[in-house]
């Protein structure tokens, strides 16, 4: 199975980028975390997103505040699938970032998630893995059914409380 790489613009993004690591962890994904900035560090952070391919990352999720734009970094080094996570902060609280990540030129896309959706970015790179992977794309399945069970659970607990 391919790996996911997650990377970070800062450590202060890590309260909410483990979450991407412990869903990923969760589906049985291998993946790599690190803190590679498009602007501090640009150069390790070009070759990081040029050799993705050869050293065996299939997806890269990238997450940024403000409007460094780390994911459109990657996305123009790689022609992997990368997954934007714009951080909440800065005077425009995510928005800048939010912007920054989504608008991206003809020909360098790049998937972006909600500001700190870094959950449903490790999501979305199992979805985009389990396209060529079976295992993996029952493990979604299985976890989407339990999704629904708490749902139902729930639903039934209202009616309850509702009856009485």
């Amino acid at each position: 199975m391919k790996k996911v790489a997650v990377i970070m613009g800062s450590d202060s993004d890590w309260p909410v980028v483990k979450g991407a690591c412990a869903q990923l962890k969760e589906f049985g994904v291998p993946y790599e975390a690190h803190i590679l900035s498009a602007h501090r560090t640009p150069a390790e952070a070009a070759q990081f997103a040029k050799s993705a391919r050869a050293n065996g990352f299939g997806v890269l999720i990238c997450a940024a505040g403000m409007a460094a734009h780390l994911a459109g970094a990657f996305a123009a080094n790689s022609t992997l699938p990368v997954i934007g996570v714009p951080m909440r902060g800065g005077a425009a609280d995510g928005l800048d970032a939010l912007l920054s990540t989504v608008q991206m030129p003809s020909g360098i896309p790049v998937a972006t998630v909600a500001i700190n959706g870094a959950k449903n970015a490790a999501v979305l790179a199992a979805q985009i893995l389990a396209v060529s992977d079976g295992e993996l794309a029952a493990r979604l399945d299985a976890a989407r059914a339990r999704m629904a069970e708490q749902i139902a659970e729930k639903e039934a607990k209202l009616r309850a409380e509702l009856a009485e």
